[in-house]
């Protein structure tokens, strides 16, 4: 499947590159002849004026993009006999991060115990950004938006980490990281990894249940209430996995088999998506049980003020029925 798709992708990225030659090549063209027929010198000048411009624009990026320091990929093995050399590259790389000042980085021991204090601080990261999706989809219930929304909040969380780790990514860093993270999580990624449902279903259970019970006699906001929650817990599980696989990605001492990755990343998501989901499920229910309550209360302060009305010109037409004794003799 993945070799059908490499295939494909090949070719129809070899036809659009063509078809753009081509009608770059048809447009110059045009140009030269229009150019021509002023004067044949001009025409011979805007030729080699294009051509120039067009090396230019195409050959600056390439020889940028040549020019930068490959990315600290790890070896395949700790036998490997580059696996010594990319500690000491890791420990130099990690020895300017502001979260390990102070500390040795020349030892194996000291650089693993200054991976799990980044690794502290990325497991907040990820937190924050899947706290955000989860309100802001459970809230949102647009597809397309939250969809947009999710990528937007991923793609930062990702650039985030990465900055945890390099400080100061390059672009074959971040390019790097982006392509292994989104091979792992979306295009090679299967959640059938592991048993899910059994991780999953007992935090969404009882946020459900406790949804429920905490809105009593609406039912109808009750069952809105459920669907959002299910679907700010879809989504903020995968960011979860996304941002534990960047993690890993990150902190990896050795190259790591992408189903490895994704089998502790799921995981790792499924054991910080419980209080995720309790602590934003309480949230919106809170709102949506101050909400009812203050629909509820207008409606019953609209009915008293119009039952008020209603029995002052009730009085008043009994009194205006009944006149005084004097007055009807």
């Amino acid at each position: 499947m993945n070799r059908t798709f490499r295939v494909v992708a090949l070719f129809g990225s070899g036809t659009i590159l063509l078809s753009f030659i081509v009608l770059v090549v048809n447009q110059t063209a045009q140009v030269v002849q229009l150019a021509s027929t002023v004067h044949p010198t001009l025409g011979t000048i805007t030729l080699w004026t294009l051509v120039a411009t067009y090396t230019t624009l195409l050959g600056v990026p390439v020889v940028l993009v040549l020019r930068l320091p490959s990315p600290l990929t790890p070896p395949e093995s700790e036998q490997s006999p580059e696996f010594e050399a990319h500690l000491r590259r890791l420990g130099a790389r990690l020895s300017s991060s502001p979260h390990l000042a102070g500390r040795e980085l020349s030892r194996r021991e000291e650089i693993e115990e200054a991976l799990a204090v980044l690794g502290g601080r990325t497991d907040e990261i990820v937190r924050q950004a899947a706290t955000s999706v989860f309100l802001s989809t459970a809230v949102s219930q647009s597809g397309r938006l939250d969809g947009l929304f999710v990528l937007a909040a991923q793609s930062r969380m990702v650039w985030r980490i990465a900055h945890v780790y390099y400080q100061r990514p390059a672009a074959r860093d971040m390019f790097h990281l982006y392509a292994n993270v989104a091979g792992t999580a979306f295009i090679a990624g299967e959640l059938q990894d592991i048993d899910l449902g059994e991780q999953v279903e007992p935090v969404l259970s009882a946020a459900v249940g406790a949804l429920g019970a905490s809105l009593p006699g609406f039912q109808v906001a009750g069952a809105v209430l459920t669907n959002c929650v299910l679907d700010g817990s879809a989504n903020a599980f995968l960011t979860l996995r996304v941002g534990m696989i960047a993690k890993r990605y990150c902190g990896a001492l050795v190259v790591e088999r992408k189903g490895d990755v994704r089998r502790l990343a799921t995981v790792e998501a499924a054991g910080h998506l419980g209080a995720i989901v309790a602590d934003g499920s309480a949230r919106i229910s809170k709102a949506v049980w101050r909400s009812s309550v203050d629909k509820v209360g207008d409606a019953l302060s609209g009915v008293s003020v119009r039952a008020k009305d209603a029995g002052a010109k009730l009085i008043a037409r009994v009194r205006g029925g009944v006149r005084p004794q004097s007055e009807a003799s």
